[in-house]
């Protein structure tokens, strides 16, 4: 599945119900969803990591079909030539 099938498969899930909300609230639950996600790396339980990846994820394409934004065409325009400041790969910037 690529970046933009999985946004798309969370638009026909969850968009309608999703924008109505709207950005704010729904940026709300991607913070919540980090903060699982933090607590799940703290565990160190691969499988709970890999849900709350996925639930991290599936918000963050979420907030980016209410802005209309392709999350696959803005990953590879800021980063298919490699570090955006650098442009070498791997990132040669100082730490």
């Amino acid at each position: 599945m690529t970046i933009r099938d999985f946004q798309q498969r969370i638009e026909a899930i969850y968009f309608e119900k999703d924008s109505r909300r709207g950005l704010a609230e729904d940026f709300g639950w991607l913070v919540e969803e980090v903060g699982e996600l933090s607590r799940a790396l703290r565990r160190g339980r691969h499988e709970e990591m890999a849900g709350e990846f996925a639930d991290v994820l599936a918000w963050l394409c979420t907030l980016a079909s209410i802005a209309d934004v392709d999350l696959q065409d803005a990953a590879s325009a800021k980063y298919a030539a490699g570090c955006p400041k650098c442009g070498a790969t791997p990132c040669s910037c100082p730490s």
